[in-house]
């Protein structure tokens, strides 16, 4: 077990609930590494913020923090919280920002395009002769 996805970290299941993923450094990637950020709810009602590293392909581990052989999170002091947050909202719509610019990119690409409308052109007229 190298990779452990953030949204089934969860223990200790008697205090951890609403894992709601706000940032995975590996979402997107062909990578299975990094770290994730999550809000959650900790205890009977305590919203709190959690982050940890999720481990790698490489390692034999389970990430860390853990605790008794389980995932588990490390809880960011209510000080940082909006820190973390706010820094985990802006890597998210940076990584929005480069798949809008890639699009983009491609979309400004004539050849590329006209390439695409041959090809689709192609398909129909296969589907046609059918």
């Amino acid at each position: 077990m190298a990779y452990i996805d953030p949204k089934t970290v969860i223990a200790p299941k008697s205090l951890v609930k609403n894992v709601e993923v706000v940032y995975n450094s590996s979402e997107g990637d062909c990578r299975e590494e990094g770290f994730s950020v999550v809000r959650l709810t900790y205890g009977e009602d305590r919203d709190a913020v959690g982050i940890r590293w999720n481990g790698d392909p490489e390692d034999k581990g389970i990430g860390t923090p853990q605790a008794f052989g389980q995932p588990t999170w490390f809880l960011i002091p209510d000080e940082l919280r909006e820190t973390i947050l706010d820094e985990a909202h802006r890597l998210v719509n940076g990584r929005r920002d480069e798949l809008k610019a890639g699009y983009s990119e491609m979309a400004n690409d004539e050849e590329r395009e006209r390439e695409a409308q041959e090809w689709s052109e192609g398909l129909i007229g296969d589907q046609a002769r059918e």
